[in-house]
């Protein structure tokens, strides 16, 4: 067990290269002093910067072990991803480049990704699928699969994914198996 134990511990440090850590965006200290300081306050301000659909009442509530963040408050993934970028200057900025393996290359901006969003969401809601309802996502990793979880998120479906390099038949047999244990 000791070898064990001792394998938590790592004392070793990897800093960055130089020209790395002269692009990084913060490239000193100030903010993790910050948020060591008073981590409640920290998370708050960081919290603050997004779209809330409504407040948080605490910020954490401890009871070990288990911890619940911003109490009370409530956001939606989708409209902090894509919608509070549409008014200003990221706009028409990439939100989604995509290189696929035979060369083939997709750029989706902020306004396109959350047209196409909106869109599927819609096709969604067509089809019945409501807020807590559960939708399983099966497709490759292409554009359509974050436009798929996003559009989940922005009606509040419950997702899941599956990477579409399963073959329907190993994804069937794993679904059996899991309804045969429950």
């Amino acid at each position: 067990m000791t070898e064990i134990s001792a394998l938590l511990t790592e004392t070793r440090s990897f800093p960055p290269p130089a020209d790395f850590a002269s692009a990084a965006l913060v490239n000193d200290r100030a903010l993790h002093d910050a948020a060591e300081r008073d981590f409640i306050h920290y998370w708050s301000e960081q919290a603050a910067t997004l779209r809330w659909s409504k407040p948080w009442d605490r910020v954490l509530d401890w009871q070990p072990p288990h911890a619940q963040w911003f109490v009370g408050g409530e956001l939606n993934v989708s409209e902090n991803c894509l919608d509070r970028h549409l008014d200003g200057p990221r706009r028409n900025k990439a939100a989604i480049i995509w290189e696929g393996e035979p060369g083939d290359r997709r750029t989706l901006t902020y306004y396109e990704l959350a047209r196409e969003v909106r869109t599927f969401a819609n096709v969604l809601k067509s089809l019945g699928v409501q807020k807590g309802d559960r939708v399983g996502i099966y497709l490759p990793l292409i554009p359509e699969a974050a436009v798929a979880m996003l559009a989940c998120a922005r009606i509040g479906a419950i997702h899941s994914v599956v990477f579409g390099g399963f073959s329907p038949d190993s994804l069937r047999d794993r679904m059996n198996m899991r309804r045969r244990r429950s």
